[in-house]
């Protein structure tokens, strides 16, 4: 018996051992590249970064102003379309996953997952940017709008799926109507993780660059025009990463720097935003 304990007892150190290095073996490429891209950027910024235009081709100064609220803008439209369309497809696919609609929307789903950014860039300029002429905003806005779509409603109905069968039973058999189950008991007792998958998606939308350069385009000037060209972070990055000037490329590892802190933002704001009780409470306990 004794020996038996002490193998059950290493088998559990041996493998909580396992997982831990697998654990570690994953984070060390993020704070590796989070490392470098601080080192590299954080050096770089300035004032002027925020407040400034770019400058002529050769002379230093400058900064990314305008591709700054680019990004946020094309985002955010994307956002405000695509985030309630992925939200309720994901809800549709979690509750109704047996009937033929759901199997087939299942399976588009699943190929526009795989379909490359850079493709989906093309269809966006043939469809958008061909019949008005022009490069655009809402083109852009568009294109990132078709690539969180597929992420946000995979990631809903996985974390939809997580709700144990007997909660919705026992709500129904309570005589719930089944949208109030839907609302309730499903969606909002997964509320943090929705808005964590939600992220996800806007996350990966704002750091594509290929649906962009045939969308969007770019500009050097500060726009508000939704049906013209307007700059983003990402295609600033590329387009000073591969020039033959040194403050050129400084300016966009600096870019990528706040590109990397946006994203992180945006995380730690949702997280805040769930947990904003349990933080209140945290600081009237640490209060005299």
């Amino acid at each position: 018996m004794n020996s038996s304990f002490k193998f059950r007892k290493f088998k559990n150190i041996f493998f909580m051992s396992l997982f831990a290095l697998s654990s570690l073996f994953v984070l060390i490429p993020l704070f590796l590249i989070f490392k470098y891209v601080f080192m590299m950027g954080a050096t770089s910024l300035n004032f002027d970064f925020f407040t400034q235009l770019p400058m002529p081709v050769g002379e230093d100064g400058g900064g990314m102003k305008h591709a700054i609220w680019g990004t946020l803008t094309m985002v955010g439209i994307a956002a405000s379309v695509a985030v309630p369309l992925g939200l309720f497809c994901g809800i549709y696919l979690s509750e109704f996953d047996k009937s033929p609609l759901a199997n087939a929307l299942r399976f588009c789903i699943d190929l526009l997952t795989g379909v490359p950014s850079i493709v989906i860039g093309i269809f966006a300029y043939i469809l958008v940017v061909v019949p008005f002429k022009s490069f655009s905003a809402l083109a852009g806005s568009f294109a990132l709008g078709i690539i969180i779509l597929p992420i946000l409603t995979r990631s809903t109905e996985e974390i939809l799926k997580l709700v144990p069968a007997h909660m919705k039973e026992a709500a129904l058999a309570l005589g719930m109507p089944r949208w109030k189950v839907i609302y309730y008991i499903v969606v909002r007792s997964n509320l943090s993780a929705l808005i964590t998958g939600m992220m996800l998606a806007l996350s990966r939308a704002a750091g594509e660059t290929a649906p962009l350069l045939f969308t969007a385009f770019g500009t050097r000037f500060l726009s508000f025009d939704l049906q013209s060209p307007m700059a983003s972070l990402p295609v600033q990055i590329y387009t000073y990463a591969i020039s033959p000037f040194d403050d050129w490329q400084r300016q966009a590892w600096a870019g990528a720097f706040v590109l990397i802190i946006l994203v992180l933002g945006l995380n730690l704001l949702s997280r805040c935003l769930i947990n904003y009780k349990a933080i209140i409470d945290f600081f009237k306990k640490g209060s005299p």
